[in-house]
Order: C-alpha cells, then sequence, then structure tokens
C-alpha cells in the first residue's frame, strides 16, 4: 500500500413472506427473498487471526489504550506492524525508518503493549527493501526469545513486485537484482536464519493477487511470472502466501459485485502453491480497501461481505488497511459525508483548506461497526457452511458454532430498499426464536432485537446477524478430517480419509451451491465417486454419524476437478505467449487424434468466468456470446494433423483457464 503520511494528531428456497405496510391501494408485499443454509457444506474453521487490522509507525495512536480497547471490542484478533511500504524501510533495533515519518512512542514493544490489551496476535512484516535476513532474525530473537511475546507469523517485505522491475516503483528495494528470482532465493535466506532462531515461526512471501497487477506479467529477463518464480524457488521453504487486495470501482454497485471474484482469487493461488510449490500454502489477505465509501456504510457492506467470503474459504487472517490514515477527497456517500480515509478511526484531520474536518480522533467510521458485526458473527473455531440467497444483492453467509448454535450473516446492498428474507435449514433444526443483530446506514452501533429464525427483514444497506439456537441440545460424534482424492480420471475420483472410530460411519456428501446429494456411506477408509461428469468442478464433505444417530459436523470440503478423455477423436493444447496485466495473447493447437479426417470444423469452449472476453482472434474466425466462445474454420484436419489457431484475450479478475474444448461437439483431450 502506497500509504499518504498523515501526522496524527494523537442469499427450490422455502419462501416466507412478511406484510409489508401498503403505501397505496396497488400496493403489494414486496417478494420475499429466499436463503437457503446447508450445513451439511461444511467450509473452513475459523483461526484466532481471522479479523485483523494494520498499524502504521507514522500514526501517533499506535498502542494506546484508547486505541487498542476499541480494536478489542470490535474483536480484532491480527494486527499487522510497522505498516505497508513502511516495512521495507523500517529498522526495528533502532526504530527509524530513513525516508519516512516515525511518530513518537510507536517503537516495536509499545506496538505488542496494544495488542496484548486487545487480546490480539501480532502479525510483522520484517524489512526485505532495505534490511538483511540477520536483521530479521535479531527481530525474532528480541521478540520471541528475550521478550517471550510468540510472535508466530513474520512476513518477508511488502508488495515487493512493486519495486520498479514491473515499471511502477513504489517500494523501497536496494537491491541491484529486483527480479522475482531475487527475492524468492533472499526470502529463503530470511527463512533459514528467522528459523534457526525459533522454529516455531511461520515465514510468508509475498504473491501477487490473481487478476490484479501485476499478476501475469512477465517482466523481461524472467523466467515466469512473479508467482511462478517465488513459489517454485520459495515455497518450498515457507508456510503462507501473502495477498493484498483493493478492488476499483466509481460506484458502491460496482466495487462491491467484485466480492465475486475472491473465491476465484483464492482457489487460483491455492493450485499455484500445489503446483509449484508442492504443498498447500496458507494464505494471508494482510491489506484489504475499498475504493468507494471508505467510511461510510458501502465501505461496511464491502468489508463484512470480502472478510466473511476470504474466511469461509481458508484464509487465515483479512487485515484492514488501516487503522488511522487521513482525510481525502470529501462528498456525501449514501446520505453522510465520507472523508476517502484508509482508516478505520477517525484521525480527527482536515482538509487542505481547513474548510471540512473528521469527526474527534478515535470516532468509529462505518467499516469498524462491520467489523464488530463480523466478530459476532464468527468467532475462533466456528465452522463456515454454505448459505445461499435468491437475490444477488442480498449476501448471506453462515457459520456454525461448537456449542451447536448457528449464526448466519445477511448483507442487504439495496441502498433504497428493505428485503423480506425467509430462511430455510439444511442439516439444521433451529429453534423458533433468534437473537437479531442489525447494522443500517448511518447507525452508530450494532441493535440487538428478538426474533426468528424463519424470517427477517433487512433494511437498505445493513448487516444483519441472526444467532440461532438448535431446537434440541443433540450431540453428535467428532467431525471427520478434509478427505483427499487420488486417482481422479474424467470419470472418477477414489476419496480418502483416515479411519472412523469405532461404531462411527461417514457419509460421503456433494456440494452443489447451497444444495447437493448424498453419494454413499461407509465404515472404511476410501470411497470411489464414479459416473462423474469430465471436465467438472466437485466439491465433497464428510459427515459422522454415530449408532445412536449422533451426526457431526461436517468436515472441511475437498474441491477437484475430474480430467477430460484420455483419448478422444481431438486433442486442444492452450499456450500464452505473453500478457500485460488485463489481456494476453494465446494459441490454441487443435489436434485431430481420430482416425477419419475432418472436414471443416468448428471449436467450442466456455469462459470460466464473466469477465473473461476473446477481444480478436486470426487463423479462424472467432465470436463469443456470454460466456461461450465459438471458433470455426473451412480447413480440412486429416487424422493427425493439427493447426493452430490464435487471439487476444482480456479479463477484469482472476484469469482462470478453460478445461473443457468441444470440437464438432465431441470433448477433446486437454493437453
Amino acid at each position: 500500500m502506497r500509504s499518504r503520511l498523515v501526522v496524527l494528531p494523537a442469499l427450490a428456497a422455502l419462501l416466507v413472506v412478511q406484510a409489508v405496510p401498503a403505501t397505496g391501494s396497488s400496493a403489494q408485499a414486496e417478494p420475499a427473498v429466499a436463503v437457503t443454509v446447508n450445513t451439511r457444506a461444511g467450509l473452513e474453521v475459523v483461526r484466532d487471526t481471522a479479523i485483523g487490522v494494520n498499524h502504521a509507525i507514522w500514526d501517533s495512536q499506535l498502542g494506546t489504550a484508547s486505541v487498542a480497547d476499541l480494536l478489542g471490542d470490535a474483536g480484532v484478533r491480527a494486527m499487522r506492524y510497522p505498516g505497508g511500504s513502511y516495512s521495507d524501510i523500517y529498522h526495528w533495533e533502532d526504530h527509524t525508518a530513513p525516508g519516512g515519518y516515525v511518530a513518537p512512542d510507536t517503537d516495536f514493544d509499545t506496538f505488542m503493549s496494544g495488542v496484548r490489551r486487545a487480546g490480539g496476535r501480532a502479525i510483522v512484516t520484517a524489512n526485505y527493501g532495505t534490511g538483511t535476513p540477520e536483521e530479521a532474525a535479531a527481530w525474532v530473537r528480541y521478540a520471541n526469545v528475550e521478550k517471550g511475546y510468540g510472535v508466530e507469523h513474520w512476513e518477508i517485505g511488502n508488495e515487493n513486485y512493486g519495486n520498479g522491475h514491473y515499471g511502477s516503483p513504489w517500494e523501497a528495494d536496494d537491491h541491484p537484482d529486483k527480479s522475482p528470482a531475487q527475492y524468492a532465493t533472499l526470502v529463503r535466506d530470511y527463512a533459514t536464519a528467522m528459523k534457526a532462531v525459533d522454529p516455531t515461526v511461520k515465514i510468508g512471501a509475498v504473491l501477487t493477487t490473481p487478476g490484479e497487477w501485476p499478476d501475469g506479467i512477465t517482466a523481461a529477463g524472467d523466467s515466469g511470472t512473479w508467482n511462478e518464480t517465488v513459489l517454485s524457488i520459495a515455497g518450498p521453504v515457507v508456510d503462507f502466501g501473502i495477498v493484498h487486495w483493493y478492488p476499483t470501482g466509481d460506484t458502491a454497485a460496482q466495487v462491491l459485485a467484485k466480492t465475486d471474484r475472491m473465491p476465484d482469487q483464492i482457489a487460483l493461488v491455492r493450485e499455484q502453491s500445489r503446483r509449484l510449490a508442492g504443498k498447500d500454502l496458507d494464505i494471508a489477505l494482510t491489506e484489504v480497501n475499498t475504493s468507494y465509501g471508505r467510511n461510510t456504510q458501502p465501505g461496511a457492506l464491502f468489508a463484512a461481505d470480502a472478510y466473511a467470503t476470504a474466511l469461509g474459504r481458508g484464509v487465515f487472517t483479512v487485515d484492514w488497511w488501516n487503522v488511522h490514515n487521513g482525510v481525502g477527497r470529501v462528498r456525501e456517500i449514501a446520505g453522510h459525508l465520507d472523508y476517502d480515509d484508509y482508516g478505520l478511526l477517525s484521525s480527527g484531520t482536515c482538509t487542505e483548506d481547513g474548510t471540512v474536518c473528521e469527526p474527534a480522533l478515535n470516532t468509529p467510521f462505518a467499516p469498524y461497526h462491520a467489523l464488530r458485526m463480523l466478530s459476532r458473527f464468527v468467532r475462533p473455531g466456528d465452522q463456515f457452511v454454505t448459505a445461499a440467497s435468491s437475490d444477488p444483492l442480498v449476501r448471506a453467509h453462515a457459520a456454525r458454532r461448537p456449542d451447536g448454535g448457528l449464526a448466519v450473516m445477511l448483507v442487504n446492498q439495496h441502498p433504497d430498499a428493505a428485503r423480506t428474507t425467509g430462511l430455510r435449514y439444511t442439516g439444521y433444526t433451529a429453534a423458533a426464536g433468534a437473537t437479531v443483530l442489525t447494522h443500517a446506514n448511518g447507525d452508530t452501533d450494532i441493535s440487538t432485537t428478538a426474533g426468528s429464525s424463519s424470517a427477517v427483514t433487512l433494511p437498505p444497506y445493513s448487516i444483519t446477524t441472526l444467532v440461532l439456537r438448535p431446537e434440541t441440545g443433540t450431540t453428535g460424534p467428532a467431525a471427520p478430517a478434509r478427505p483427499a482424492a487420488d486417482r481422479i480420471t474424467d470419470r472418477s475420483a477414489v476419496l480418502s480419509w483416515p479411519a472412523p472410530p469405532a461404531g462411527v460411519k461417514y457419509e460421503v456428501h456433494r456440494i452443489d451451491g447451497a444444495g447437493g446429494q448424498q453419494w454413499g456411506e461407509t465404515t472404511g477408509t476410501t470411497f470411489t465417486a464414479a459416473n462423474l461428469a469430465p471436465a467438472t468442478e466437485y466439491t465433497v464433505n464428510l459427515i459422522a454419524r454415530d449408532d445412536a444417530g449422533g451426526q457431526s459436523w461436517s468436515s472441511p470440503p475437498l474441491v477437484f476437478t475430474t480430467g477430460t478423455p484420455a483419448t478422444s477423436s481431438c486433442a486442444v493444447s492452450h499456450r500464452e505467449s505473453g500478457n500485460w496485466g488485463n489481456g494476453f495473447v494465446a494459441d490454441l493447437e487443435i489436434t485431430n487424434t481420430g482416425a477419419a479426417p475432418v472436414e471443416g470444423w468448428s471449436l467450442t469452449f466456455t469462459w470460466p468466468t464473466t469477465w473473461q472476453q476473446v477481444s480478436s482472434g486470426w487463423n479462424a474466425t472467432w465470436s463469443q456470446t456470454g460466456a461461450l466462445v465459438t471458433v470455426t474454420s473451412d480447413a480440412a484436419l486429416a487424422p493427425g494433423e493439427s493447426t493452430t489457431a490464435g487471439f487476444v484475450g482480456s479479463y477484469q479478475g482472476p484469469n482462470v483457464r478453460p478445461v473443457a474444448y468441444f470440437l464438432d461437439g465431441t470433448l477433446c483431450t486437454t493437453r
């Protein structure tokens, strides 16, 4: 993050329709939004570092009791230090940042006192740009050996792809070689030195966010993109990957819709880490903010949806940028003054001409209340489960609690319309009553009322959480571990897991959105899923059931994709030859692997996302309708013959490759 320096003064489903008061003789009740919660479709478990923020050494309020208490009350449990790009100029031992401003009383010990007062955990960014592995190792020694702070997560640098190697230089980097290979090589040295001091620390490497610049770009002299290089070299020795995300947009609707891209972003980082590092790396989203309505309700709605989306998919920490920052462009958004301030809390500063000032120092902005709501929705140890809404502007998230409770968070992105909402639960029988927490546009707190578990009315631009209890207090066996998949073909996969306890059998459930089906059950350790569709993504959970009928929580999910046929009458390979961050050039090589000639041909494939497009093409006729791309040619293809058709593609989010190509209706082998 390139920070402004501010010297601070200090979601088929049951429809439950509620009556809406008539405003005229022809007025009708608003159609209900249907929300389905499937507790058999487990997602990931919430970690103790889930809800986080960034602190910065230029913030004079860093570590103060008042700020620590505000963060503690908001449920913030991860605090990142020393502050974005400042991390690459900061020297912890003498508390200096040459070329930058360091506020008084913002040293590491003061930071840690605030972390401890708030009941949080520290995430520390070691200086890569102007530092050394030895300096970082000394910091680990001081923090964990001498002081006993127990700092577990250590990042190596901040946004180091911004060192000028790709053209834009905002990150300090004194190394003559600014390539991803150099960064990755030194990250290995940092990890070795730091773990020699404390083997329990976890080391993070900076990655580019899929679909965000400079992801996908291979700079001159490099063998691959930033992520390809860093994960290949440093991936085997680090413990987590670091991504940042600042979605752009000129309206609330534009920005709020972009959380739909997060599942693909996270999935691509996981795929890259498995393929290139040979393991599943943890993922940390250590900087996030919005480009519209940073201090008003659009910012709060974005924060609630973005945090829940990322955490439900296993990101272990999401950290808002930042606690204090300062006034920017002042305008009215959603009926309230927005100061364009990246901070959760007011810095109390004014515009340059002094005509408009922020509220009093430390006054919470709207995203602060979103974090408070998130901490009341999910707590460490809770497990996200699948929730879906019939209205795309009502975002639904749900989580089970170890005590048998269930929480459902609903984000109404309609700026002017309330939405009556009916809820249906699969795998869970809720008691009739619910505790309802609400934060609506302009609210300065979260209201708590008694309500129903089956219906709720959502105010415009609001975040609402229902906290539910089970109808009966039944208990069941422990949740199974995440299953694994092996021997995946185009039609089958072998699933496996550790042996269930005596008297317990495992049900195998395929999850499809908020619905799904039970594939089978077994007391063994494997299950062969057959008759699968080729080139299709599957999500599978296990549920344990004992002889008394008790049922466990769902296992964490297994996601796998079936392949294309090993043999077919055609084969297609996709080769990308250039990428500039939001577009690329690629060739499709199409081979007739059958015994008969093809007299003219038509190839089709479907983009996995809505933001990918063929801009132009050659060596064939290219067209796109919706996500379906059709490539046609009058040329003949003899058996064994190949032809190449090229195209320019564009994208405005994660660039996910197609997995299935059809030649004259036949599914080809993807090479």
